[in-house]
């Protein structure tokens, strides 16, 4: 007789958070597909006590649809009967009667406290419940220990040790959407807005919010302004409406205090701003409230959960009963396992260092890029107010500014960002517009030549612009005129260059380092910040424009879904951009739900396409019209140099033998996204400064003084990236040799690679044949030669 399977249950608890739905989905088929039997327990902890129909088995259609969701589809509710013993007592009944002893749950820090103290008591509720009659001790032997598994879901990023929370990026999204429109009509007439945002202990959702939008003054609970806040915040404010800016815009969290803990409230604000004796500023407030829980969860959300939903099945199936309570976190682009009451434990002294007015440790608890997003807001916010922060005359900079490549979400803000910090330290910030094309051909132009100074209130407005504003060009220097470029850069001056751009860009960095010794005027430090859709610029995991692109493929592909599923038997075969990086077929996957993905990693054969179209017919034969049964296939644009989109849509069709219906679809250039998402604007912004610090480390005058040393310095022709969780500068020359397959403009290694399998699983896509290597040079001819056999 077969063991009885593995039942394991997932439920949501706490405040609702974009993303939860896809915990549920990626929880439910992946126990299927290690051989559980799924169960969700319906609204929360109050259907744990409840019992009965408020705990389902969960079939592998069940979770169809899931993904473009928000809020919780099994619900969430306030269960005051937990927290008292007996209402834990018939909670672990219900879970016996189910057959059920693996419980994942999604919520926040108390939700999650909750799980450990119900898994704590196991034991003891076990015994009360066989002593009082009302389970038989055979009932419980196969059930002693209980294993519990955490995922956070909270709009706040509030939990320690883990980098982001599910739901944290699809707030951040809502508040920057809705203050981008705010920003418009406060322009209109001229006014300011208080603007307040969730956030009771913690200030993530304010400080990036007030990063990624420009707002000019920021409230949050680990940092209180000094005592004179009003004046600091009057005098910023003035400043600014002095360069001539029409619109203010204050955030503040919920949970805004001054130092002596006394509450700071948007009316406060919004009386000191609308002072007839100061600012005389027309005024409004405006609570975001509620909807920034609402909405279809972003990209990353929907990756995040899907993975952390995977994890947690893997997680609690190696569970033993001496195994700690853990929760799924993600830390250094990796999803990992940590210890759950550790977290909450920290996550609960952030609290109490508010309390007690130890502002100091309250910042030192939260994570690195917390810190240096503050550091970063309040460097571009105050620039030319602190004095103390300029250098002296010579040791100022000229630095030019150039985006080369393909334009890509994020690119104005990381330059906005860079000027600003420009501007607070004494430098020069140059723009050179259209790329090293417009920097050779139209450098000097009449009127306006291509290298010309930044207006600064033009250039306030790019951090929710998309595109470049300075133009992009996807020209190399060489192409250009190499020589012709070290001329330039020894008549403009430039003392560094501050390069934007995808393989492009890191292309033109390269050609730039390598024609040193031949041309003296190219001894100057250069940096570049990845920014291209395609994420393909060795040296880092993260490219600006990556988030935005994902956000907008997303966006389409749930469209396109609806579509397909409205008409039951139908199958979209959706091209996707990338060049020969398949990291957006395969995140987008992850994000949409897909059936298959074909990158150009992995290649596509007629085997493959064979298998595939053989799954269709099978999930189509046994599909009744019960179900959203419309289907999406993703494939990289250079997946395949013959099996394009719409050829694979059309096998597909063929194929059906009009059982079901086939349909191609190129979003294009849409994916190169319009506003950029929150991520890729905080993200730039922080990058950005970073980039402008290192340059300054070098000071003025390299090609004069020391081009020698700068030839001899790897880090002088430098990569910025994100490697896990640390921000690290690469030497070019490393990458160059070590890290670049030239070939197909790529790293050698992908870290995102990993996920296919995922996207595989999730999507029910059985085994398949992998296409042949080709063969190349020699060994090609020969072959075609009869002269060896492989």
């Amino acid at each position: 007789m077969a063991a009885p399977k593995k039942k394991i249950a997932v439920m949501t608890s706490g405040g609702d958070s974009p993303g939860m739905n896809a915990v549920v989905r990626g929880v439910v088929r992946m126990a299927i597909h290690m051989g559980c039997d799924p169960y969700c327990v319906y609204e929360g902890y109050e259907g744990l006590v409840q019992g009965g129909h408020f705990i389902r088995k969960m079939a592998w259609n069940d979770v169809r649809g899931y993904l473009s969701e928000g809020g919780t589809l099994i619900g969430t509710a306030r269960c005051m009967a937990f927290y008292e013993r007996p209402g834990r007592l018939t909670a672990a009944k219900n879970l016996i009667l189910n057959g059920i002893d693996a419980l994942i749950i999604c919520g926040g820090d108390g939700s999650l406290t909750g799980a450990d103290k119900f898994r704590a008591e196991w034991p003891s509720l076990l015994e009360e419940l066989v002593s009082t009659g009302q389970l038989e001790a055979k009932q419980t032997e196969h059930y002693r220990h209980l294993n519990i598994v955490g995922l956070v879901g909270s709009i706040d990023n509030d939990l320690s040790g883990t980098d982001a929370t599910i739901g944290a990026y699809s707030a951040l999204a809502r508040i920057c959407e809705m203050v981008d429109y705010i920003e418009a009509t406060a322009s209109s007439h001229s006014r300011a807005f208080v603007i307040e945002v969730m956030g009771r202990h913690c200030g993530w959702l304010a400080l990036m919010a007030g990063v990624a939008t420009g707002a000019d003054f920021i409230f949050i609970p680990e940092k209180p302004r000094e005592d004179n806040w009003k004046e600091e915040m009057c005098q910023i404010i003035q400043k600014h409406r002095d360069w001539g800016k029409r619109k203010t815009i204050v955030i503040i969290a919920e949970g805004a205090l001054d130092r002596h803990g006394s509450k700071i409230t948007p009316g406060m604000v919004k009386d000191l701003l609308a002072d007839k004796q100061g600012l005389a500023l027309d005024t409004r407030i405006t609570t975001l409230g509620h909807v920034q829980r609402g909405g279809t969860a972003v990209a990353y959300d929907r990756m995040l959960a899907t993975l952390q939903g995977v994890e947690a099945v893997k997680a609690v199936l190696e569970a033993t009963p001496a195994t700690e309570t853990c929760f799924i976190a993600i830390t250094e682009n990796k999803i990992v396992r940590k210890p759950l009451m550790a977290a909450v434990k920290e996550t609960k002294q952030v609290a109490k260092a508010i309390e007690a007015q130890d502002f100091d440790q309250a910042m030192s608890l939260r994570d690195t890029e917390f810190s240096d997003q503050y550091k970063s807001y309040m460097m571009t916010t105050t620039m030319g107010l602190d004095q103390d922060i300029h250098l002296e005359d010579s040791k100022r900079m000229r630095i030019g500014f150039i985006n080369v490549g393909a334009p890509a979400g994020g690119m104005n803000a990381a330059i906005r960002a860079g000027v600003a910090y420009c501007r607070s330290r004494g430098h020069e910030p140059i723009a050179i517009h259209n790329g090293f094309a417009g920097f050779a051909r139209h450098h000097g132009d009449e009127p306006l030549g291509a290298v010309r100074r930044f207006d600064w209130l033009e250039v306030d407005g790019w951090a929710s612009k998309g595109g470049s504003e300075i133009g992009t060009n996807r020209e190399l220097p060489e192409e250009s005129g190499i020589e012709l470029i070290a001329q330039l850069i020894e008549k403009y001056k430039f003392d560094a260059l501050f390069l934007i751009g995808g393989f492009e860009a890191f292309h033109s960095v390269s050609q730039l380092r390598k024609a040193r010794s031949r041309f003296p005027s190219l001894c100057i430090p250069m940096t570049l910040l990845p920014a291209t859709i395609s994420n393909n610029v060795p040296g880092t995991e993260y490219s600006l424009g990556s988030d935005t692109c994902l956000n907008e493929l997303v966006a389409y592909c749930d469209k396109i879904k609806q579509s397909a599923s409205a008409t039951r038997r139908r199958v979209f075969v959706i091209e996707t951009q990338g060049g020969r990086s398949g990291y957006v077929a395969v995140l987008g996957g992850l994000g949409v739900g897909a059936s298959a993905v074909y990158i150009p990693e992995e290649g596509i054969s007629l085997d493959m396409l064979n298998a595939d179209v053989k799954h269709l017919k099978e999930v189509f034969t046994l599909d009744r019209g019960q179900s959203r049964a419309g289907r999406l296939i993703l494939v990289n644009e250079k997946a395949s140099r013959v099996f394009s989109a719409r050829l694979i849509a059309d096998i597909i069709r063929e194929e059906a033998h009009d059982r079901f219906e086939s349909r191609d679809s190129i979003p294009g250039h849409v994916q190169q996204g319009g506003v950029p998402s929150a991520m890729d604007r905080c993200r730039a912004v922080r990058l950005a400064i970073k980039c402008i610090q290192h340059l300054e480390g070098y000071g003025p005058g390299a090609p004069r003084t020391k081009p020698q040393q700068i030839i001899d310095d790897p880090l002088s022709a430098s990569v910025i990236g994100i490697q896990g969780a640390d921000v690290v500068f690469s030497p070019m020359a490393k990458l160059e040799e070590k890290e670049t397959d030239w070939k197909n403009r790529r790293p050698t290694t992908a870290h995102w690679l990993q996920y296919k399998d995922v996207v595989d699983i999730l999507g029910g896509r059985p085994e398949y044949p992998l296409p042949e290597r080709s063969l190349a040079g020699l060994a090609a001819k020969d072959a075609k030669r009869g002269l060896i056999t492989t």
